[in-house]
């Protein structure tokens, strides 16, 4: 069965990527052809000393001819790492440098105009944008929206000891960040409320606003709390128990309830997160603690109720994380659904979408912290997010979601990315010269090192994310 969730994910991730590299590669190619700039070559994946598919191919130039004769170069790459355009007369990760020695020709990149380089380098970040656009005003035609209004989750929010110093009490419902309403229950609540410098709560059926600090909150660290920072109030109901996890051994089941820990009754996961972060803290915090004090602490006094069955209590031992191996049940909130229009899903797409970019945009700020240079993965955590069986609604979402990811990393300023190149046109169009040909290789050669290294720092994260833990490390 992991076999096959790997297997679904993987090609999930396949799909979308080759999707959206030939989209990409088809805004540069596009622009270059509006303005009669020679594309030489267009590839999907990287192919490095050879390709799995190519128009130069003799057996394809026998069948159709004219592609023979075209000027440009169709072909499928070995290494699905990405894709390129190869546009005649520019510095570009090719390196092909010969053709740069050779007097400029009018079909050529470094022969048009300023703006019309601008259009031709940033053609795929526009169309990746675009095809974010469709996909999500495609989505909410097909789907529509499903959401939970916020001020449905009636109990309100339990909140940790770090959220109450800021003025948060339990039962409260955030509704609105300086003004602007908060109208759904979603994972990107949390962004908005540490962008906020007055967030405004629902408190025993008024309104009352608290403070933030002039600083701003930081999203990752929120993110990472333990207990955390705010959560939906839900009584503890097992969702489902991990096979061969404390749980399982201990004979817990789905839908058991979760009555007490070491004598402490337990009336929400909030109280359950703050029993076991507590037990985790003895151990991890101490300096002075032991293997043996360890181990002692990692057994539990668990009192459940199984469905149909009688309370038990049960000593058990937590697993390396100290945790019991459970899912949550939550309650079934009232869930809203929204139709829409093929009119009206255009303009909600693009809300929608520039809702995603912006919040995307506005994570990049904590990738120099070390917890945001941690959170970098490779393409084996942007596989591990598609889900483990093949939904189309989650599927076009994920590939939307990375369509805008993959056009702000491409316009940052990097040499080697399309916004290095922009950086470099901007330069051109304040100096009035061009960088040289020797300057260009040079840049070129950085950026392939820097980006080499982010992607070494992505696959490194994801070996200590996802290898270690097979070892036990």
């Amino acid at each position: 069965m992991e076999l096959q969730v790997v297997a679904i994910k993987a090609l999930q991730l396949l799909c979308c990527l080759s999707l959206l590299v030939v989209l990409h590669e088809f805004g540069h190619y596009g622009f270059s052809k509006l303005f009669r700039v020679r594309v030489e070559k267009f590839y999907m994946f990287f192919n490095p000393k050879f390709h799995l598919f190519s128009t130069r191919d003799k057996w394809f130039t026998r069948l159709f001819p004219y592609f023979k004769k075209n000027e440009t170069e169709y072909g499928i790459g070995w290494l699905p790492l990405g894709g390129y355009v190869k546009i005649a007369g520019m510095v570009d990760e090719s390196m092909d440098t010969e053709q740069m020695k050779q007097p400029a020709q009018p079909w050529e990149f470094r022969s048009q105009k300023v703006w019309k380089r601008f259009f031709i380098m940033a053609g795929g970040v526009i169309m990746n944008l675009i095809t974010a656009w469709v996909i999500y005003s495609a989505v909410l035609f097909t789907w529509g929206h499903d959401y939970v209004p916020m001020k449905s989750i009636k109990e309100g929010f339990q909140f940790n000891e770090y959220a109450q110093s800021l003025g948060f009490r339990n039962g409260d419902i955030p509704v609105a960040a300086d003004g602007d309403s908060i109208r759904e229950f979603s994972t990107s609540n949390l962004r908005t409320l540490s962008n906020a410098s007055v967030i405004t709560v629902l408190r025993d059926g008024g309104e009352v606003a608290l403070t933030m600090p002039e600083d701003g909150l930081n999203m990752l660290e929120m993110l990472e709390m333990v207990p955390p920072f705010m959560m939906p109030v839900a009584p503890i109901v097992v969702d489902s128990v991990v096979p061969g996890s404390p749980a399982d051994k201990a004979g817990m089941l789905a839908k058991s309830r979760i009555v007490a820990i070491d004598g402490t009754p337990l009336a929400t996961w909030g109280d359950y997160d703050e029993k076991i972060y507590l037990r985790r803290s003895d151990v991890l915090e101490a300096p002075d603690c032991s293997q043996a004090d360890s181990m002692r602490l990692r057994k539990m006094e668990v009192v459940f109720v199984n469905p149909g069955q009688e309370q038990q209590t049960v000593v058990m031992e937590l697993d390396r994380d100290y945790m019991l191996g459970v899912t949550r049940a939550m309650p079934a909130y009232g869930v809203e659904h929204e139709d829409y229009t093929l009119l009206s899903s255009i303009p909600a797409g693009l809300k929608f979408g520039w809702n995603v970019l912006a919040g995307y945009v506005n994570d990049l700020k904590y990738i120099p912290s070390k917890k945001g240079a941690q959170s970098v993965g490779s393409f084996v955590t942007i596989g591990s997010i598609f889900p483990a069986e093949w939904d189309w609604l989650k599927f076009w979402n994920m590939t939307a979601l990375i369509s805008i990811i993959l056009a702000v990393m491409n316009i940052l300023p990097i040499p080697g990315l399309d916004g290095g190149h922009i950086v470099l046109l901007a330069y051109e169009a304040v100096t009035g010269h061009a960088p040289s040909d020797k300057a260009m290789e040079w840049i070129e050669r950085i950026g392939l090192f820097l980006i080499l290294g982010l992607m070494l720092l992505g696959f490194g994260n994801d070996i200590v994310r996802f290898v270690f833990p097979l070892f036990g490390l």
